[in-house]
């Protein structure tokens, strides 16, 4: 059978086809309105029989809804954002929702300016990644459309954040590292403007007071959060002639940088040095050696950060247990 154009007479062969009225096929094509189990199976065969296509943005407008939410992530191509916002999708797809996402480059006047543009194409709401608006914005923001934020613990009538423990996880890692008989411990840490950087900071130099553990100021060296950034850390810490057994880097893509530092010198991991990082990215299980690291369940957190969207939009409260981070053990680090 041809495709049959969208339009009212097609709606009306589809409820006659089904048995049902116009304004039942309308409102269960728009969510409105709960039909029986019998029903829903009759209408979605009719449906899928004539190919009926619905105009989407004609439904948008009557029912004021356009079935889609916004994502501000930082950068689309980071493989720790990625694997949120799939996490988002699956939880919002299954509620027939789909997603556009910008990108705001860790810069608060264009965060801003990408949540105007989410606002203005008229989504149902907008999830945030992280980023460095500040609270009032996003506070501001929340008066047009409801606001998930990830990463920042921000509070409001249509506003609900939630972080993960990025303090606890760092504390975890050192721990590890503490337990294995180090005790000079570098520490390559993520920019000092950046909330998981300072939480992961705070838990490293916490961890070796908590062991009466001397920190030396000159073993924290300021990292990007990028391969680059380890690799410049590192260059400076061995430059410095510096004595250390282990480092824990700020995140995963560090480490990498720092590996290849330690490379480059013949130093190897983990029989010179211990290497521990942040994130558990994919790519982390395969480097040379595997890596030590702090797993973020990063699509449970975007799983649940799309449940706290829909119940946002369906009026309710926005609730759910925050993701654990947990310690991957693998191959880069020695006992001592």
């Amino acid at each position: 059978m041809k495709n049959v154009e969208s339009s009212t007479s097609t709606l009306y062969q589809v409820a006659s086809a089904a048995g049902v009225s116009p304004a039942t096929v309308s409102r269960f094509l728009n969510g409105t309105a709960k039909v029986s189990e019998d029903k829903r199976r009759t209408i979605e065969r009719v449906i899928d029989e004539l190919n009926y296509r619905p105009n989407r943005l004609a439904q948008s407008l009557k029912i004021g809804s356009t079935r889609t939410i916004g994502v501000l992530t930082q950068s689309l191509e980071s493989g720790y954002f990625n694997r949120a916002m799939v996490g988002i999708e699956d939880a919002m797809k299954a509620a027939g929702y789909a997603l556009l996402i910008m990108s705001g480059h860790w810069h608060a006047d264009e965060e801003a300016e990408r949540v105007e543009l989410l606002i203005g194409r008229r989504v149902d709401g907008v999830a945030i990644l992280t980023g460095n608006m500040s609270d009032q914005q996003i506070l501001d923001f929340s008066k047009r459309v409801p606001i998930v934020a990830f990463g920042r613990d921000v509070q409001g009538a249509r506003t609900h954040g939630f972080c993960l423990d990025n303090y606890g996880g760092a504390c975890e890692a050192v721990e590890y590292l503490i337990a294995q008989g180090h005790r000079r411990i570098a520490h390559i840490a993520g920019p000092d403007d950046h909330r998981d950087a300072r939480a992961r900071l705070a838990g490293y130099h916490d961890t070796l007071a908590k062991h009466r553990i001397e920190a030396d100021p000159r073993l924290v060296v300021a990292g990007d959060f990028s391969e680059s950034g380890g690799l410049l850390a590192l260059n400076g810490l061995l430059a410095a002639n510096l004595r250390f057994t282990a480092i824990f880097a700020a995140n995963d893509l560090t480490a990498y940088g720092a590996r290849l530092a330690l490379y480059r010198r013949n130093i190897r991991v983990p029989e010179d040095i211990s290497l521990v990082g942040f994130d558990d990215l994919e790519s982390s299980m395969y480097t040379t050696p595997p890596l030590t690291t702090v797993r973020q369940p990063l699509y449970d957190a975007g799983i649940g950060i799309g449940r706290r969207m829909l119940a946002m939009l369906a009026h309710e409260q926005p609730e759910g247990e925050v993701p654990q981070l947990s310690l991957i053990v693998r191959e880069s680090v020695r006992l001592l």
